[in-house]
């Protein structure tokens, strides 16, 4: 088997975090929401966040949803940026900083990244990928 690239993540949220998460996703990290209107109509469980052309989220809003914790630690998702282009953009949105990493090994190698906590507990790298 040769798997290429990660294709998605699906992630619960509560049943009213869909505002708090397109705030967060759409307005604070400035990535695009699809299938709002699948959703909507019942059509599909879940929305998307668009990461990158290749790769999104899935979010499925759920009436049982627990705080993030159990095994999950972190997404990684690559940005086309500097770490000081990240990093402003999260101060310009009011997204606090949970910690900074001058080297972390990815699946592209070392680069800096920092890492955010969404509205519902996940962890997120934001991974620079330029100098």
């Amino acid at each position: 088997m040769n798997a290429t690239e990660i294709d998605h993540a699906k992630l619960l949220i509560p049943d009213d975090g869909i505002e708090t998460a397109c705030a967060f996703y759409r307005d604070a990290l400035g990535f695009g929401i699809e299938g709002m209107e699948r959703y909507e109509s019942g059509e599909k469980p879940f929305f998307s966040v668009r990461l990158a052309p290749g790769a999104v989220l899935h979010l499925e809003p759920d009436e049982s949803f627990e705080e993030a914790g159990g095994g999950y630690d972190h997404i990684a998702v690559r940005v086309d940026d500097t770490i000081d282009g990240i990093e402003a953009t999260l101060e310009d949105a009011g997204v606090e900083i949970e910690r900074h990493l001058t080297s972390p090994v990815g699946a592209t190698g070392v680069a800096p990244a920092v890492y955010v906590v969404d509205p519902f507990g996940y962890r997120i790298e934001l991974k620079a990928e330029r100098e």
